[in-house]
């Protein structure tokens, strides 16, 4: 790409001190693999070993931080202060969509679609949260990633101990009524809905876990994903709306779910999605046309047009 110079020097953002350190540090490497190749000047930066100070040395800064610190908002804001143009999603936006709750709340005061869910601690009335959820049901850490944390309840006495792992992640824990059906997830870039992948763990899985995503190959990723057209607009416009009303922009992911009786269920928000060989985001834009690099070099473009946030 011969006009790379226009981004001059490039900050690719990655690491970062949260349970998801590993992953950001394979997309990152990968997204500045794929910048040099494009002929763009870029240099890694983690923010666990350098000031973040240092970051006034950059033209721009592409975020490859996932979780706490890189997609909640806190290092947009320095790249806020420190006027450096940065990729997808502003502080807000970053904040909200790495709150679950806050982002169903909003989905829900926007007539959105997504799962009924009780916030929930050690000292719950696991009856009361059964009857309004119903068995199984999901407990999730409100503010954490990649699925760390997540287990599956199927038992009224496994309940206490789901509590517990999720607690050791974060203060804030939801269950979350159990949806059976399929797992789908829509890439979002430059406004637009890319091909909805579908998500299909190995029979051995409960959920697309951690494992799942990151350490086994035996996911399989459907493109096309198996709903009719119509169904399919009808995910991708929902996947938009709901996208938007976080205030989240650029790039990301929204997970969604199509019960047994074809309802959608609108799961979360991913404003920093994974840039690794693993990853959906990639898989979607290949199924447009895009390279890898192209991809990564259009997400970067966002910050020359005010595309991002």
């Amino acid at each position: 790409m011969s006009n790379a110079s226009k981004f001059g020097k490039v900050a690719v953002l990655l690491g970062g001190k949260s349970a998801e350190r590993e992953v950001s540090l394979d997309s990152g490497q990968a997204v500045l693999e794929a910048l040099l190749r494009s002929g763009v000047q870029a240099e890694a930066f983690d923010p666990q070993s350098r000031s973040v100070t240092e970051l006034v040395n950059y033209d721009r800064a592409f975020i490859v931080l996932h979780g706490r610190g890189g997609e909640d908002g806190q290092i947009q804001g320095v790249l806020e202060w420190l006027n450096i143009p940065y990729t997808g999603t502003g502080v807000q936006g970053s904040a909200i969509g790495m709150d679950k709750v806050k982002t169903k709340q909003i989905w829900q005061g926007s007539d959105l679609p997504t799962a009924p869910y009780r916030i929930v601690s050690k000292d719950s009335n696991i009856e009361e949260v059964v009857a309004a959820l119903g068995l199984p049901l999901i407990i999730k850490p409100v503010h954490e990633g990649s699925s760390i944390g997540m287990s599956k309840v199927e038992k009224m006495e496994d309940f206490a101990e789901a509590v517990a792992k999720a607690t050791a992640h974060d203060a804030v824990v939801m269950a979350e009524k159990w949806i059976t059906g399929r797992e789908f997830t829509i890439v979002l870039l430059n406004g637009q809905a890319l091909p909805i992948i579908r998500l299909e763990p190995p029979k051995d899985v409960a959920f697309y876990d951690y494992e799942a995503k990151y350490q086994r190959n035996d996911v399989q990723y459907g493109i096309p994903c198996g709903l009719s057209a119509a169904e399919e607009q009808q995910l991708q416009a929902l996947a938009l709306r709901a996208f938007q009303a976080v205030g989240a922009s650029g790039w990301g992911r929204i997970d969604a779910m199509q019960d047994e009786q074809g309802n959608f269920w609108l799961l979360e928000v991913n404003t920093v999605p994974g840039m690794t060989s693993h990853s959906l985001v990639p898989k979607a834009a290949n199924a447009v046309g895009y390279s890898f690099d192209e991809l990564c070099v259009a997400i970067l473009a966002q910050t020359l047009t005010g595309e991002a946030h």
